[in-house]
């Protein structure tokens, strides 16, 4: 469905659509990050990515036009950019363990030391919480900042927007 929705959004050319195939796909990604039990992971994509981005983008396209201009140029050259890129990105997985491998380095090295060190150091009956809330604190709260900082642009749009509809209603009073 990621596949199917990302061929979506490429092919078209109302910018509404676009911004709400984009949505649709955060919340396909936020699934998939709960199929693979990194729901931490899935919360952030789903306010930021479904919810905040969503909303920042509808704020965009009511500032600027409803629909795409049709390319001046041939889209050859991004088509083989963004294929050797994606085949780059593959490349560079080729020797990663398989997931949920045992024999994983973040569970032969890592995961140990939280799981021994969490209930002596932090006391804090959930590993996970434990990890997020305290041993990786300042990336928790980098996310909290960008959330933070994302609601504040959307606040910004939309107070923004409301000057100018009033401003352009006044010239057009004006003109007439």
């Amino acid at each position: 469905m990621l596949v199917v929705t990302a061929i979506s959004i490429v092919r078209v050319r109302k910018l509404f659509g676009v911004v709400m195939l984009s949505g649709v796909f955060s919340l396909l990604s936020a699934l998939l990050f709960v199929s693979f039990d990194a729901v931490d992971v899935a919360f952030t994509e789903a306010a930021v990515g479904a919810g905040i981005s969503t909303v920042l983008m509808l704020g965009t396209i009511a500032l600027t036009a409803r629909t795409e201009k049709k390319p001046s140029h041939s889209s050859i050259l991004p088509l083989i950019v963004v294929t050797i890129t994606g085949a780059v990105l593959v490349y560079g997985t080729l020797d990663m363990p398989n997931f949920g491998a045992a024999d994983a380095p973040v569970h032969i090295h890592v995961a140990p030391g939280y799981i021994s060190r969490t209930p002596v150091e932090i006391d804090v009956p959930n590993i996970v919480t434990a990890i997020l809330g305290s041993y990786r604190g300042y990336d928790t709260l980098g996310e909290t900042a960008v959330v933070f900082t994302a609601g504040i642009g959307v606040v910004l749009l939309i107070s923004g927007l409301g000057r100018r509809r009033k401003k352009l209603k006044k010239t057009d009073a004006e003109k007439a």
